[in-house]
C-alpha cells in the first residue's frame, strides 16, 4: 500500500526526533482525545511541542490553529511542517529551549 504525501512526512517528522533523542507519540483520535490536537506531541530536553504534519499546499484546520495557539499560549512551540520547511523543526530540535512557531504563517 503507498504512503499518502502526508503520512511521508509524519514519518521524516518521527525519524528527526528519533535521532534527536526526543520523545515522540502521535494521539489516537478514538472520541477521548481533543479534536484539533495536532499530528505529533514532542518533548525534547524539557520542552514540548506540537507538530502538524502537512503536505503539499495542504492547510490546518482553524480547529487546529486553536489546539496550537493554546499550545503556544501555553509555553510551548507549536509547529506546522511540511515536505518544504523541515527547516524549522531542525532548529527547533538543535535549540528547543528558544520558544518558536511558525503558524503565524498558516493564519
Amino acid at each position: 500500500m503507498a504512503q499518502t504525501p502526508e503520512k511521508k512526512v509524519k514519518d521524516k517528522i518521527k525519524k528527526k526526533a528519533k535521532d534527536a533523542g526526543a520523545y515522540h507519540t502521535m494521539p489516537v483520535m478514538t472520541g477521548m482525545a481533543q479534536n484539533g490536537t495536532p499530528d505529533i506531541l514532542l518533548c525534547h530536553a524539557g520542552y514540548f511541542a506540537g507538530v502538524e504534519a502537512k503536505a503539499g499546499k495542504g492547510k490546518p484546520t482553524k480547529l487546529q490553529l486553536v489546539r496550537l495557539n493554546e499550545i503556544r499560549d501555553a509555553g510551548g512551540t507549536a509547529l506546522i511542517i511540511n515536505e518544504d520547511n523541515m527547516d524549522t523543526l531542525d532548529a527547533w530540535l538543535a535549540a528547543p529551549h528558544i520558544q518558536t512557531s511558525n503558524i503565524e504563517f498558516w493564519e
